[in-house]
Parts: C-alpha cells; structure tokens; sequence
C-alpha cells in the first residue's frame, strides 16, 4: 500500500528597489529605515574593493553613518572589504571568507549583510548569504550600470564552478536592494557602457518603444550624460521586476526570456579568461542572435542595421576572436545543461518581440560571426 500526503504551500516575497544618492550622508534616512524596527540590528558591511578605491571615503561614511544611527543598528565589525569581478566568483576562498565572518561575528538570521560592488561581488556575497544559517538577510547596494539596472534586482545568487559560469547558487531574493547614482560617475567607460547592453536585451524581446528611446539618447549615454542614464536605469529595473513577478521567477521551467544572447556571452567570458566583461559578452552575444535571426528570415535587413548601429553608437565591440570553432558550440550545450530540460533559446521575430526556439542550426551560427566580424570593421551593415 502507498501513501502520499501532497503538501502545497505558497511564501508571497515583498522586497523593495530604491534609487537614491549620496545614501551614506547621516541625513539620508533611506537605509536605516530599511531595518527592522522592533529591535537594535547588526549588519555586515561588505565593499568591493574595487569601489573602495574609486571611494576611499566611503569606509569612513558607513561608519559615520552607522554612529549617527547607533540607536537604530551598528556594525558587527570593520566593514571587510573583499575581492571584486569575476575573480570574487571564480574562487571559492571569496565566499568562504564571507561565511566564516558570519560565523565570527555573530551574524545570524535577524541580522543584515549589506553588501557594496559590483554584480559579480554582489553574486558572491548573495550565494554566501543564502548558505549561512539558511538564509541571512541581503542588502545589496550595487555601484555599476549592470547591477543597479538587472543582476542586483533579481533573485539569483551564485559562484562559478567547474569552469562553467553561476555553476553554485541559489535563487533567493534579497531583503532590498538600494541604488546610489552617485557611485556610477567613477566607473571606467567600459562599465559604463555594458551595462546598457542589459537594456537594449530586455528592450528588444518586449517593448519597441524603450528600444526606441535608447536610439534617441545614445549620443547622450554615450557622453556619460546622467540623466539618461538614470532613466535608463529605472526603465530596464522595472521590467526586469515585472518579468521575475511573473509565472517563473525561480525558473523550473526552460524558458529564459531574459538570457536572449547570453548563451554565446556566458561561453565567450570563459574562453577569453573574462577579459570581455559579461556585459560586453552579452552584446556580442545579442547581435549574434539577431543576426541569426535576420539569416533565419525572422527579422528585415533594416532591423537588423538597428541593432547593429545603435551597439556601434555606444561604443561596442561587435566580434571577439574567440567566436571561431567549435568551443562557441560547446556553448550551446553547457547552457542546455545550465537550463534543464530541452535547449531553449530566445531569438528575434520583430523588434520588441522574441520567440523560444529548440535548436539552432550550426552552420548558420558560423555565418552569423562571420558578419559579426564584418560588422566591427565596416560602416555600411547590410544592405537592405
């Protein structure tokens, strides 16, 4: 005889994303008001050490600021600045040292990590987060275009492993998420400017209309004019936000709307020692899938020139020489076993509008980085 007893059961998730400035000024109350009310917390400050230096007043603001809140909250220990990039996930040493910390310092799961960085640190400190008592509450405050506008306001956290990208991790959503524009006027023109690639993605498989608007403002983004980019910030974090609100925000399924042109991305990262940063790796990748999409006759010439001229405006890279052989393909594979289930991969029939697709043709792929490569070097695109 068998007996099954079905348990069923539902947990609503509420966090909030906030877009502020300068959030370490003692009069800013965005990120005390946060905490928990009822009680004096404890929080872990983790900093990137990358953005320790572009700030190197920052470590002195988060403690002036926890002082003039020490009624509210104080700090479990010196905030522990840590490894930055994708080095932060590629060792598992990085996340340990988290853990151990929450061990040391009493971290438990009334308390806070609040985490500053970039996405891959952010990533990182997640993962360590989610695997320390079961789950300790996550602040993370991201500091590039990429994190404030996609990674840092979902529900993944993750390390790499066995030289595949977000081999370990969780999806756990954070406790809030805290945008400061202020940390983005110190980043490089190349951080700069690959987080955008995020927005043009998420533009080009839902809504024409932001597509639009980034054709419009890219000789503004480009010039490093903010305004634009906080608008562009805010748009793409919003639909990111709707998309994980729906049907599958911990991906049971093999549907990945939101990794249109990230299987080449995740692939090239790896095969260029991420030397290409992943939102540079995700350019290439979605103008590699449009162009795939064009060859397939899914999408015009004239579309495709779009997509094409609208990366070149901003200052993209469109062809890396690791696309060449067969490790490209390997791509493929890895992202269906990253997936689960059947390959799915999201292609172009319009702009603004993508449709899953279950296999790829091999040759068709080779021709696309073929006109990838002519893309970098010619300012005619394809004829129309």
């Amino acid at each position: 005889m068998n007996t099954v007893i079905q348990q069923k059961f539902a947990v609503p998730y509420q966090y909030p994303v906030c877009f502020s400035e300068d959030i370490f000024n003692s009069a800013n109350e965005l990120f005390v008001k946060l905490l928990a009310k009822d009680r004096l917390s404890r929080v872990l400050f983790i900093v990137d050490e990358g953005v320790s230096a572009a700030h190197p007043e920052l470590l002195n603001q988060i403690r002036a600021y926890s002082e003039a809140h020490k009624d509210k909250y104080h700090l479990a220990t010196e905030p522990i600045v840590a490894p930055g990039g994708e080095d932060s996930k590629n060792d598992e040493a990085s996340y340990k040292q988290i853990v151990e910390a929450t061990h040391l310092y009493g971290i438990d799961r009334h308390s806070y990590i609040a985490v500053i960085g970039g996405g891959a640190v952010i990533d990182m400190v997640g993962f360590a987060a989610a695997i320390s008592h079961r789950g300790i509450r996550l602040i993370r405050i991201p500091t590039t275009v990429l994190s404030q506008n996609d990674s840092a306001v979902g529900v993944k956290n993750s390390v790499n492993a066995f030289g595949k990208k977000n081999y370990l991790g969780t999806f756990t959503p954070p406790y809030a998420v805290l945008n400061d524009f202020n940390f983005l006027k110190t980043l490089d023109d190349r951080d700069w400017r690959s987080g955008i690639s995020e927005a043009i993605k998420v533009a080009l498989i839902k809504d024409l209309s932001f597509f639009t608007w980034m054709e419009e403002h890219a000789s503004a983004l480009a010039r490093r004019q903010m305004e634009p980019m906080k608008e562009l910030i805010i748009r793409c974090a919003q639909m990111h936000l709707d998309h994980i609100a729906g049907k599958d925000p911990f991906e049971f399924g093999s549907s990945r709307p939101l990794d249109f042109g990230h299987w080449a991305a995740h692939k090239l990262e790896h095969l260029s020692k991420f030397r290409i940063r992943h939102g540079e790796a995700v350019a290439i990748g979605i103008v590699l899938d449009s162009t795939y999409s064009f060859l397939k006759g899914w999408i015009s010439s004239a579309d495709l020139n779009r997509i094409v001229l609208l990366f070149k405006q901003l200052g993209f890279e469109l062809f890396a020489p690791e696309l060449g052989g067969e490790n490209l393909i390997k791509g493929l594979q890895e992202f269906q076993e990253h997936l689960g289930g059947q390959l799915t991969i999201m292609l172009l029939t319009d702009l603004g509008k993508g449709e899953e697709v279950h296999e790829m043709d091999h040759d068709l792929i080779f021709k696309a980085v073929d006109m990838l490569k002519d893309f970098q070097k010619n300012s005619i695109l394809v004829d129309s």
